[in-house]
């Protein structure tokens, strides 16, 4: 079963600016430094584009995971898509728009996921699972959204 969330986040800056900082690598392990995730192949600093890929390593639940995950759809400054090639989901996409509104922008992230495990899945999928990955991106967010 797959699960859809979406995460809506204000800042005062430009469509460009947050567009730009959504897809830095260094922005985004500064923002999770409390998992101690970081850039170990692909891209690994600077900022990602169409067909490129990067795979993190962090710790979640006091586990050592990777995830790869590669930019399948652009259109900047407006929208792009990240889905996971290889890692702990059974499916991974996450859609990222922007779009201008007096006084900065608006980001709307849209996840849609599917837990590895079937048994068990149903409940950790809808449970625990978005409510963790709704509280990352908003940590992520908030760091992103400041001036």
């Amino acid at each position: 079963m797959t699960v859809y969330f979406e995460r809506t986040t204000r800042s005062p800056l430009p469509v460009r600016e947050l567009f730009e900082r959504s897809r830095s690598i260094d922005a985004h392990r500064e923002s999770m430094a409390h998992s101690r995730e970081r850039a170990v192949a692909g891209v690994t600093s600077g900022t990602i584009s169409l067909g490129e890929q990067v795979t993190w390593r962090a710790w979640h639940f006091g586990l050592p995971i990777s995830m790869t995950s590669r930019i399948t759809e652009m259109e900047p400054p407006h929208r792009f898509v990240d889905e996971q090639v290889r890692g702990p989901f059974r499916s991974f996409r996450h859609e990222h728009e922007f779009r201008g509104e007096p006084g900065g922008s608006v980001m709307i992230d849209r996840i849609e996921f599917s837990a590895p495990l079937r048994p068990l899945g149903r409940a950790a999928e809808r449970v625990f699972l978005a409510a963790y990955l709704q509280k990352l991106i908003d940590v992520r967010n908030e760091y992103l959204a400041k001036p």
